[in-house]
């Protein structure tokens, strides 16, 4: 069996629950002695505002191009045996998933580390938006991967006369730097 054999990616169609026992299944293997996932949910809250439900849209074709791709590249660092990768669209409420990646390998840093690598990747380079949806309204919303990869790429948004900054944020837990816009001319330049 080729690599490409014991890859499994899906989208999968609005009002279908992501069924993590099959990719759990999928990847379990006797040589495979870890097995990483993770497992993306809707949350309830988000810097105050009272979350109802995510709202996702994706261009088929390319997010699974992106997603065999990313693979690819996970394999050609970590050794590792099978993965999986399923990202719901349409609504998910809260508690409900919306991302589940699942990675297995001889050992457990492998997959660990290709697991993380599969999320961060495919957040910042896949063709999948996301809707915020609260009880007092919504908002669309961008990935910080994103944006740093397009940092990264020299892409500052000065076309558009805004540039976009990180800033550290004082707050535990998951949740990375706050995005902030600011005109590009309150921005010095040096």
């Amino acid at each position: 069996m080729n690599s490409e054999d014991k890859t499994l990616i899906e989208i999968i169609d609005e009002n279908k629950q992501i069924d993590l026992a099959k990719y759990i299944n999928y990847v379990s293997a006797p040589q495979a002695g870890a097995i990483a996932t993770f497992l993306g949910t809707t949350r309830d809250t988000f810097e105050g505002k009272t979350v109802v439900e995510l709202r996702y849209e994706a261009y088929v074709p390319m997010a699974i191009r992106n997603l065999k791709s990313i693979c690819s590249s996970a394999r050609s660092s970590w050794d590792l045996h099978s993965i999986a990768v399923a990202h719901r669209v349409g609504s998910v409420p809260v508690g409900e998933t919306s991302v589940f990646i699942a990675v297995s390998a001889t050992h457990r840093a492998d997959a660990l580390d290709a697991c993380k690598f599969l999320i961060d990747e495919l957040k910042a380079s896949v063709p999948i938006w996301k809707k915020e949806v609260y009880s007092n309204g919504e908002v669309w919303k961008e990935n910080t991967e994103f944006l740093e990869r397009r940092f990264e790429h020299g892409k500052d948004g000065s076309c558009c006369r805004r540039k976009i900054k990180t800033e550290a944020r004082d707050i535990k837990g998951c949740c990375k730097p706050k995005v902030k816009e600011e005109d590009a001319a309150d921005i010095s330049t040096s």
